[in-house]
């Protein structure tokens, strides 16, 4: 196709038809998800099992035991379910704000700002009946996260802020703000051994099922993604966010608000994440402690960016990796694998997510 110069009107000078032809006519029609998904799988296991070739382990049975660790019998599937609700919750918190087209990894902030402001709920009030304290806790949670992840939200639609980059930055502070506090004015003067607040009342304890150890942490998730992914298919609210994600210029013509959408869908993912604070350290240390996340504001992104930020992929796949970690744990102490091995399968896991697809559309670019 002849090309020649145009003018451009958005910068002024001269461009070259036929650089614009050649991008237009090289867009690479995308892999569908489960393709993806499904590749994805099997470059992981295949990679899993050179690992566990390499350090002397048997593929075959260390991928059984793994299986089997986590979901070979109740109590199994109870911890997978257990560790796939924070997972669940940050990857939510990434995939809201990331429909908009931003790049969200301040889960773990969040998460830690959710657990202070629903902590100093608790402690504020500790002989409220339970009607009363769970849901204001809860309540604080949410909008301790949804503060933390309206700034950098206010930052990238008002100043155009890489809300990566702060998100990023604001994570290390939430952790040493949790830290802070429990080593100053909130550490039980009791418990002089580690740095803790006192023991949580059994009024603000989240409701189980019964018979199982399974908290309303992973009910909500559920739920919520549930709600996310009715919210976000239908309905002009989903249009306008699609509209901006796809050209912000066009919806700002039509009269959209991209700042606006970016601190909305920002601190409702913070509010997300902030459930998933308050509900670790309710459910799981029963105080507030350093430790709070093993990392699950980050393995929560990438879970989101393996499913495309689909919301229903996203329950799924949270589950699959709450069984890895639950079941890295027993391998440990059952299969004689080395403790670190859960923490390298992880890492190899998300290596995959990230090269996988690119390495697809390269096949077909």
């Amino acid at each position: 196709m002849a090309g020649h110069a145009r003018a451009d009107p958005d910068r002024g000078g001269r461009v070259d038809d036929r650089r614009t032809d050649m991008r237009i006519d090289s867009t690479a029609r995308p892999w569908p998800f489960s393709a993806v998904l499904l590749t994805t799988a099997l470059v992981f296991f295949a990679v899993a099992a050179a690992f566990f070739a390499a350090i002397g382990q048997s593929p075959l049975k260390v991928m059984t035991d793994l299986v089997l660790f986590a979901a070979g019998d109740g109590f199994s599937r109870e911890e997978t379910l257990l560790k796939a609700a924070p997972i669940l919750l940050c990857a939510l918190a990434a995939a809201i704000p990331g429909r908009l087209g931003l790049i969200s990894v301040g889960a773990e902030g969040q998460l830690h700002l959710g657990a202070i402001f629903g902590t100093a709920m608790v402690l504020s009030m500790p002989g409220a009946p339970a009607m009363i304290l769970l849901p204001a806790t809860l309540m604080a949670a949410a909008c301790g996260g949804a503060f933390w992840g309206a700034i950098p939200g206010w930052l990238r639609g008002r100043l155009a802020v890489n809300e990566t980059i702060t998100t990023l930055v604001m994570n290390y502070i939430g952790v040493l703000m949790v830290n802070a506090l429990v080593f100053g004015p909130w550490r039980d003067p009791v418990n002089l051994g580690w740095p803790a607040t006192a023991r949580f009342p059994d009024a603000v304890d989240l409701p189980v099922l019964p018979g199982t150890r399974l908290h309303l942490g992973l009910m909500l998730g559920a739920l919520l993604a549930l709600a996310c992914a009715l919210a976000f298919s239908r309905g002009i609210r989903a249009e306008r966010v699609r509209i901006l994600a796809m050209n912000r210029k066009v919806g700002e013509t039509f009269g959209l608000s991209f700042p606006r959408h970016a601190v909305v869908l920002m601190a409702l993912g913070g509010a997300v994440a902030g459930l998933a604070g308050i509900g670790e350290a309710i459910a799981i240390q029963g105080r507030l402690q350093p430790g709070l996340s093993l990392g699950y504001g980050l393995t929560g992104f990438l879970v989101a960016w393996l499913c495309g930020h689909r919301f229903l992929p996203i329950l799924l796949v949270s589950i699959l990796i709450g069984g890895l970690l639950a079941a890295g744990d027993a391998l440990q102490l059952y299969a004689k694998v080395p403790a670190s091995s859960a923490v390298i399968l992880q890492g190899l896991l998300f290596v995959t997510v990230l090269a996988v697809p690119g390495l697809l559309q390269r096949r077909t670019a």
